[in-house]
């Protein structure tokens, strides 16, 4: 069997067996979308609900994580990669979010650059791990990478975050549509971020929800709309969350109240 065959197979078998219970991938088909920082701070809005929460960042030569926050540990994902860590000893306890942290180096291409099936075994132990937790949430890459493609279809839950650019809502209605097709089993929800209104974001919602219906025959629900707020810059360049620097800012309200619906939705149970 040859390397593509093989490749489909993996995918094939991920399509049909949805593993990680209480797993959500967090993902854009487009950079520049506020993805890390949305799911970091969702990370901290769950734990205020009391739950525990892992958040795993998959977003492979990026890993925003350590960067938004002014993190520096030494176990990372990296040692995962190269095989001197299990993935359980990598986990950082970050204490001002009361959440965990499972993160690579910034820069670092190593998720990227593993094959499948080693993708596939890494998948199996984050499915292990998380079953210590509530919710883990998987910060993945924008567009579909081999990675994105192996967690992603691991997960209960997917959320994509959309802009209000018309170039976003496009390639996110791709990446649904891919999403949708490779994965039938995963539910997909839609959070539409850094609008200037609850308003302006629904009209983005209906503009992509018509499209999915139109097209794909599927109605993504919206989780939530996250408006525009000059306190999210200034609370990464203070390498906060804007939960605890702001935690009455429009943006920390909205992303508290999409963690509100996640623990009232069943399809995230």
């Amino acid at each position: 069997m040859n390397e593509t065959n093989v490749n489909s197979a993996v995918f094939a078998e991920e399509a049909s067996t949805l593993k990680g219970k209480n797993m959500i991938a967090v993902t854009s088909g487009r950079r520049g979308s506020g993805k890390t920082w949305f799911a970091v701070t969702l990370a901290h809005a769950l734990s205020l609900f009391k739950q525990k929460v892992m958040l795993f960042d998959g977003d492979c030569g990026l890993n925003n994580t350590k960067v938004q926050l002014g993190l520096d540990f030494a176990n990372d994902l990296d040692a995962v990669i190269y095989g001197n860590r299990s993935l359980n000893q990598v986990v950082f306890g970050y204490e001002k979010g009361r959440f965990d942290i499972a993160a690579g180096n910034p820069g670092s291409s190593g998720l990227s650059t593993m094959s499948i099936g080693r993708l596939q075994i890494l998948g199996d132990d984050l499915n292990i791990l998380a079953q210590n937790y509530d919710k883990t949430i998987l910060d993945m890459s924008a567009g579909m990478s081999n990675p994105a493609k192996v967690l992603a279809g691991m997960s209960q839950a997917v959320i994509v975050i959309c802009t209000d650019e018309p170039q976003s809502i496009t390639d996110n209605y791709a990446m649904i549509k891919l999403l949708a097709t490779r994965y039938p089993k995963s539910s997909i929800s839609i959070v539409i971020n850094q609008v200037n209104s609850i308003e302006q974001g629904m009209r983005t919602y209906h503009m992509l929800e018509k499209a999915c219906y139109e097209f794909l025959k599927i109605t993504p629900p919206l989780l939530g709309v996250i408006r525009q707020d000059t306190r999210v810059r200034d609370s990464i360049r203070n390498q906060s969350t804007i939960i605890s620097r702001y935690p009455q800012s429009e943006a920390a309200l909205d992303v508290l109240a999409v963690a509100k619906r996640i623990l009232s939705n069943e399809q995230f149970d």
